[in-house]
């Protein structure tokens, strides 16, 4: 305060008659100056004309350096020659906490930051909390403008921008801003009232300010909004690396300047049992951003592994189980810092330059430690605190939920994966009738592995049946379905029934399943193609359980679904499932395929067949390239579903390598059949297998004769073997038995089955067929 006993004598026109050392003090003028002036003059306002010539109570006087005073005056009357008024005299007291009304303490002793303008934002008058605040005593600050003493931010332009505005539309407005106080480096939240000062006539003759610090609510708000932001944020792949990145994407730059994740090989890998990572486990930085790019210190190399000390924090918080908070000035910190600095390239080191505060949490889920998150801050002015703590827990708990979820899914993907593999051909057997090449494209989608197969299965009289099959759904028990369902084909396969008997028998199997106990196939379903092609009458037979129909490119053709009569799904049961026949030109092309290759969200079916037809009719080097020339060009960019794709080229047996002879039906045509058997096999070159041929035709031509139907027919067929093929009109399959000592017959299948490398019988639409393979002689 100036001093409290300025006192100043005017005459009854307000001229300035008296002027004490107190009010040269207070003001700035001397008494020479002062003293024949208006006491008008000296205000910094202008005020109404009336009596007295000065006002009292609260005014603003103007210093002689130009600051402004906000006084309080006293006036008391003199009266002059005949009790004529003769002017006043004046006492002027600065307010302050000097100030003795009740109300005037309550002002000065308010928590909130207080302050008062004149119209044209300078200071006026201010309350305790606002000058410790402003950091500044409040002679530095009355009579100056707001943005001369607080500087020109952001923050500071935008309260500045409010103030003029209260003043010049007389309405209150709220304000709320973020930024760092004249007095305090640290970043403040603040909530700020401002209103406009009446006078008694209602003009606007100054603002009002109220300021809260409303930091920690703000930072409470903060933290909620990062925490909803990263449920969504955070786990939206199944991908443990891209986790990591989302974390730190999301903790940079909000929560800190530079943030990392280390995690052991283990927790990066589909194999390997979790071990808790100590202070000698290697980890190996996965994921890190920083706030600055190219900062020195922050550009660690993704991927390299790295050992922390056992006293640094994020040793510590592996060692704990819980989140290690680290401030410079600690010597742990300053150590590790240190000593990671000295040992690393400026470009390499763990720990970022100018680090002042550092949070190392562990990423623990369901009890186990996955590896550790960093978060370090250089350049924000703020520590980390103890509620940092827990927000840095929270964030990385559900973290560290989901790369359990994307490591347990990557162990379960590669465990489906290698059984899949396992169950799927790994070479496809030998056979003339068709040339085959196939690929099998496993799901990248959350969802997982699918079941999808495909099988090239030899049958008897150098037949072979196409196989491609999809079990409804993803994961390890789909692909175990898929086993079996494989599994179960081939042994129908193996009994030579037509493809639509097979189909039936399998739709039964799949019902079996699902009204029993086991629940794998029953609960996910499955649909299924099988075909078999005859390279002796070059026919395809096809039948379909649901599944999309092959296409096919005839030599020099255009290429076109097959026509099939789609049956329903695999379990549906009570539904008959039929057959198509084609006669394939040598050389035709069939493409079977699951559903993965054409079909996909908002994805035209018909329109992806044709463009699989388009790129079949497209000339290749081998069916190895048009394979690949159609996963290029037909499914999805990230196709949701497993891809089977399987493609075959007919060839066809001619007349140099298929022989046949009708046989009457006379047990004395035996011999003749036996004698044209071997003719074929001498026009063969086949002379070293001639004697176990007569054999084989010499039974089963008797037995045709003697037990069948005719009309009998004999082939001989030379291919990969030789196979001796006896055809009558009864549908009655014989059955391999062994015969008693003083038994005359039953021998003959015996003996078959002894000198052959396999025979068997199959069904045919108008009887039935025996047949007997040996194996060709070497050369």
């Amino acid at each position: 305060m100036e001093d409290a006993s300025a006192a100043v004598v005017v005459d009854a026109r307000g001229i300035v008659t008296g002027w004490s050392e107190g009010a040269r003090r207070l003001t700035g003028y001397p008494a020479e100056e002062a003293v024949g002036r208006a006491a008008r003059e000296l205000l910094a306002e202008d005020v109404p004309l009336g009596t007295p010539p000065v006002p009292s109570g609260a005014v603003v006087l103007r210093h002689r350096d130009g600051r402004l005073l906000p006084l309080h005056l006293t006036l008391c009357p003199v009266s002059g020659a005949g009790g004529a008024p003769g002017g006043y005299v004046i006492t002027a007291e600065p307010p302050g906490p000097a100030e003795s009304s009740l109300a005037g303490q309550a002002f000065q002793q308010a928590p909130t930051a207080m302050s008062v303008f004149d119209t044209e934002r300078r200071f006026l008058r201010l309350n305790d909390a606002a000058r410790e605040a402003m950091g500044l005593p409040e002679e530095n600050l009355l009579g100056r403008f707001f943005l001369d003493t607080v500087g020109r931010t952001e923050h500071t332009l935008g309260i500045d921008r409010q103030l003029r505005r209260v003043a010049e539309t007389g309405e209150p407005l709220h304000h709320e801003s973020f930024g760092r106080a004249p007095s305090d480096p640290r970043l403040h939240a603040w909530k700020v009232e401002m209103w406009p000062v009446r006078n008694p006539a209602g003009e606007v003759v100054g603002t009002a300010m109220a300021g809260s610090d409303s930091t920690e609510q703000y930072r409470a708000r903060q933290r909620l909004a990062l925490l909803n932001e990263a449920s969504a944020a955070i786990g939206t792949t199944l991908d443990v690396v891209r986790t990591a990145e989302e974390l730190v994407e999301l903790l940079v730059p909000a929560f800190a300047d530079f943030a990392a994740v280390d995690l052991p090989d283990w927790a990066l890998g589909a194999e390997g049992p979790p071990v808790l990572p100590d202070s000698g486990t290697p980890l190996r930085r996965v994921a890190h951003r920083s706030a600055e790019e190219g900062a020195p210190g922050t550009a660690v190399h993704l991927g390299q592994a790295d050992v922390h000390p056992p006293f640094s924090p994020p040793a510590r918080a592996l060692r704990e189980g819980r989140a290690v908070l680290g401030r410079a000035g600690e010597p742990d910190f300053d150590r590790w810092v240190r000593e990671r600095g000295a040992s690393h390239p400026a470009d390499d080191a763990p720990a970022p330059a100018g680090a002042h505060s550092l949070l190392a949490v562990p990423l623990r889920a369901r009890g186990t430690t996955l590896g550790v998150a960093l978060a370090v801050r250089t350049t924000h002015p703020d520590a980390y605190t103890p509620d940092d703590t827990v927000l840095a827990e929270e964030l990385a708990g559900r973290a560290a939920v989901c790369v359990d979820n994307a490591r347990r899914f990557a162990r379960e993907r590669t465990t489906a994966l290698t059984l899949q593999h396992s169950l799927l051909p790994r070479g496809l057997p030998g056979q003339a009738a068709v040339e085959v090449a196939h690929r099998y494209l496993p799901s990248g989608s959350a969802a997982g592995i699918g079941g999808d197969w495909f099988d090239v299965i030899p049958l008897a009289g150098s037949r072979v049946a196409l196989v491609v099959g999809d079990v409804v759904g993803h994961g390890i028990p789909s692909t175990a379905a898929m086993g079996r369902l494989c599994t179960a084909v081939r042994t129908l396969a193996d009994v030579d029934l037509p493809p639509d008997e097979l189909l039936t028998h399998l739709d039964d199997l799949v019902t079996h399943l699902a009204t029993g106990d086991r629940d794998d196939v029953g609960e996910l379903g499955a649909t299924c193609l099988y075909a078999v092609y005859d390279p002796v009458s070059r026919r395809l037979t096809a039948a379909s359980a649901g599944h999309p129909a092959p296409a096919l490119l005839p030599p020099g053709g255009v290429c076109r679904p097959v026509p099939l009569s789609a049956g329903p799904p695999l379990g549906v049961g009570g539904l008959p499932f039929e057959a198509t026949e084609l006669q394939l030109p040598e050389g035709s092309v069939v493409a079977l395929y699951t559903d993965g290759l054409v079909g996909g969200p908002d994805r035209d079916v018909d329109h992806a067949v044709d463009e699989l037809c388009r790129v079949l009719a497209v000339p290749a080097d081998s069916l190895d390239s048009l394979c690949d020339s159609v996963l290029k060009a037909v499914p999805p960019e990230e196709p949701g579903d497993d891809v089977a794709l399987l493609l075959a080229r007919t060839r066809a047996l001619g007349a140099e390598q298929v022989a046949t002879r009708d046989v009457p039906s006379d047990p004395a045509e035996v011999p003749a059949a036996r004698q044209w058997a071997t003719e074929r096999l001498t026009a063969w070159g086949l002379d070293e297998v001639a004697f176990v041929t007569e054999l084989v035709v010499s039974e089963l031509v008797t037995n045709a004769i003697r037990y069948g139907v005719p009309p009998v027919q004999l082939r001989l067929i030379r291919d990969r073997t030789l196979i001796c093929e006896v055809a009558d009109a009864s549908s009655t399959s014989p059955h391999l038995r062994r015969a008693h000592a003083y038994d005359e017959g039953g021998r003959g299948l015996l003996l078959v089955a002894q000198l052959t490398q396999r025979w068997g019988s199959r069904q045919t639409g108008g009887g039935k067929t025996i047949w007997a393979e040996q194996p060709l002689p070497d050369g």
